[in-house]
């Protein structure tokens, strides 16, 4: 509800940011209704902080915050590490802040199966029918398919069905459509991250308790916020320091709903080297 507001209102052109208004897009890695509260809290921390209006929005993909990105109607996003490359080669956004995970600039994937499936590697799941989290995602596909590539069992010109079986492959709309296939029987294992089994996020106890990991792949850098080429450097400064606010203790538990975990400044090059090579790999596959 909220997402299709936003695009209706928003991308056609009649939110362009001014000075008086900073417009702040999230990642629509959850159900953007469930997300109403996180909004509202957002908009409220960082207009008390920075004096001016914000404006929280949860569009339907991480496209349309790209797009925002570079025509001016997003002054600061929530991206992945691999959105966040696209938003470089653009020069439409700079890497602001990344998120920490146990003291790390990154975290892990999984490919998980349900429990009681024979599986614990890799190569098992030759000729199976799997899941993927999107044709997008980070952690559920580049990292997946960029590990299948460094174990050799995949060419570089190569496509996932090369080593799944022709068929074999599905694209979803999130980490939860890709369990949900696997929960159903549809598939015989997911690419997803690695708090989606590890954390109390996106299952239900009873989900997690059906599943289990059968390998991980990695590094997969966190998600970082971006700032778009257009905000003036004083402003940008003001924004980071506001979001930095976040891992004050008063300000945690919110801050761990929005962004996953601790904020922390990176270098950007550092930060995106190994996702920019998997992310080209991915590129070869036909959309």
């Amino acid at each position: 509800m909220i997402g299709a507001l936003v695009g209706a209102l928003c991308w056609g052109g009649g939110c362009a940011p001014t000075e008086e208004r900073l417009e702040f897009a999230l990642k629509p890695d959850k159900d953007p209704d469930k997300m109403l509260a996180e909004k509202v809290a957002l908009e409220e921390f960082l207009a008390e902080r920075l004096g001016k209006p914000v404006s929280v929005v949860i569009p339907l993909s991480g496209a349309v915050i790209l797009e925002g990105l570079a025509n001016g109607t997003l002054d600061v996003g929530y991206i992945s590490s691999t959105e966040m490359v696209q938003a470089r080669e653009r020069e439409s956004a700079t890497l602001m802040l990344a998120g920490e995970i146990d003291g790390n600039p990154y975290y892990s994937s999984y490919w998980v199966s349900l429990r009681e499936k024979p599986y614990s590697r890799i190569e098992d799941l030759r000729g199976q029918p799997v899941a993927f989290s999107s044709r997008s995602s980070t952690s559920g596909f580049v990292i997946p398919f960029w590990d299948l590539h460094q174990k050799g069992l995949v060419e570089a010109d190569g496509v996932p069905e090369d080593f799944f079986g022709s068929g074999n492959t599905w694209y979803g709309v999130g980490y939860v459509s890709a369990i949900e296939r696997v929960l159903a029987g549809d598939a015989e294992a997911a690419a997803v991250s690695y708090y989606v089994i590890d954390e109390d996020r996106h299952l239900s106890a009873e989900q997690k308790a059906r599943l289990k990991k059968v390998v991980e792949q990695g590094p997969v850098p966190t998600h970082v916020i971006a700032v778009s080429t257009k905000v003036d450097p004083e402003e940008a400064a003001r924004i980071k320091a506001a979001l930095l606010e976040f891992n004050q203790e008063s300000n945690r538990e919110l801050r761990d709903k929005l962004f996953t975990s601790r904020l922390v400044e990176v270098d950007p090059d550092a930060h995106l080297e190994g996702i920019s090579q998997a992310l080209n790999l991915a590129r070869n596959i036909a959309r």
